[in-house]
Parts: C-alpha cells; structure tokens; sequence
C-alpha cells in the first residue's frame, strides 16, 4: 500500500521543472531506539548539499524553479510505524523534503515512478538494481562523505563513451536526462564559487576516450569542471581524494 504525505514546512517545487531526488530514510537516518529524533545517516551530506544549491539558485533569481526536490522513501515496516518521528526528524535536522512516501519493500518502485524519480539513492544494493531495471537512475550510497560547501557529482566517462549496440536501454536514457539538467544547472553559476561541481573520469582508454566523452556531454549540454583520465589505473584513489557524493552512470552506480 502506498502513501504520500506532503510537507506542509516546506514550499513544494515546479512538479515539470524540479529534479526529483528520492532517497530512503534508512540512508537519512541512522536507526535507533527511543522516542526521540534520529541520528544522521549517510546521506545527509549529501541532501545538505543539494539544499545549498537549491539557496544559491534562489539567491540567483528568487523565481527559479529548476530546483532539486527530495521525496524520502520508507519502506522499513518498523518505520513506517513512526511515521510522525521521521517527519520530526527532519524538521529537526532543517532538511527540506518535499514529501514523505510510505510504502512497502514490493511496491516501493511504484512509488518512485508515481513521484517522477530521476535519481534514487539507497544503501541497498538490491533496490538500487531494482529500480534501475525498471528505468531509474539509481545509486548507492556505501561511504560517508565529510560536509562540503559543493554539490559533487561524479561522472563516468566509459559509460558515456560507450558504442551504441541497439536501442538506448532506459536506464542510459535516464542518466542522460539526468545530466542534461545538472548542466543546466551548473550553467546557472560562474565558474568560480559554484555550489556544484562536475567532474569527468574516464578508466580505460587514453587521452583520445577522454576526449570523446567530453564532446558528447558538451553536445548534451553538460560541460565539467575537471576531467582525470586514468587510462586503466584503478578508481579508488581518485575517489578518495575527490569524495564526490555519487558517481553518474548509465546503471546502478556508487
């Protein structure tokens, strides 16, 4: 059974301009006993990030509505039965989360497709590949990411760079889609002092596949602010002195 509770605290967005972020609570909050409010999660970096690029957009033009918007998703059965915690907790902590959506671990995919999910972060693998076989761009969230003044988003060049073998599987169509808006976003700041920051990272190939992948997202209206061409070093240690918030694919991602 699905349910969805709007957040009365918060201004909702422009329901065909808002990029919708849903992410579980379980990935917000660390699961404790008691009555009172929960400890931060994983994510919350991570939705304190995405509020600060929503203030700056705002301070930009008070009218913009090319904003994030973040549905949390519960679908732990003990959870949901705390329903009014959850919410208090976020009020708590000051995130703004545009709606709270209950539902149970079968049907959570309905719910992401009802509320237009363009991102769904998760700490679970499983829900992540779930809704990704089912179209949405999905990631998981396994490392904690210190405070940042920055947006950090993490692209993969390879799967960008990758040839066209058929029809374009749903969930690259919605990995381009997604990047398309944050290059409009990140089109709204300088190159300086931006909130967001958009980084390209290719782990096979040369110079020459780096290359390619930056002409393609420059033709999709995506242009980074660095690039790193590991030409078959492993990732890690780029990851870690980078920290981005999640790394974009055309699949599940991490």
């Amino acid at each position: 059974m699905l349910s969805t509770i709007q957040n009365t605290d918060v201004k909702q967005k422009d329901a065909d301009r808002a990029v919708v972020v849903a992410v579980t609570t379980r990935a917000v909050f660390e699961s404790g006993d008691g009555d009172g409010v929960y400890g931060m999660g994983v994510a919350f970096p991570l939705l304190q990030a995405l509020q600060r690029v929503n203030q700056r957009l705002l301070e930009e033009n008070p009218a913009e509505s090319l904003l994030f918007d973040v549905v949390l998703i519960t679908t732990d059965s003990q959870q949901q039965q705390q329903s009014s915690r959850i919410i208090s907790s976020t009020r708590h902590h000051g995130l703004e989360i545009g709606r709270f959506c209950f539902s149970s671990q079968e049907d959570f995919i309905e719910s992401l497709l009802k509320n237009n999910v363009q991102l769904f972060l998760s700490t679970d693998r499983n829900e992540a590949l779930q809704a990704s076989q089912k179209g949405v761009l999905s990631a998981v969230l396994d490392r904690q990411v210190a405070p940042s003044e920055q947006l950090r988003v993490m692209l993969c060049g390879d799967a960008v760079v990758r040839p066209d073998t058929g029809p374009v599987p749903a969930s690259q169509q919605a990995a381009q889609s997604f990047s398309a808006r944050l290059g409009e976003m990140r089109r709204r700041f300088s190159m300086l002092d931006s909130p967001l920051s958009i980084v390209l990272v290719t782990s096979s190939g040369g110079r020459e596949s780096c290359g390619v992948a930056l002409r393609t997202l420059r033709s999709r209206g995506l242009s980074v602010d660095e690039a790193y061409c590991l030409a078959g070093a492993p990732r890690s240690p780029i990851l870690s002195v980078l920290r981005p918030h999640f790394l974009l694919s055309d699949g599940v991602i991490d």
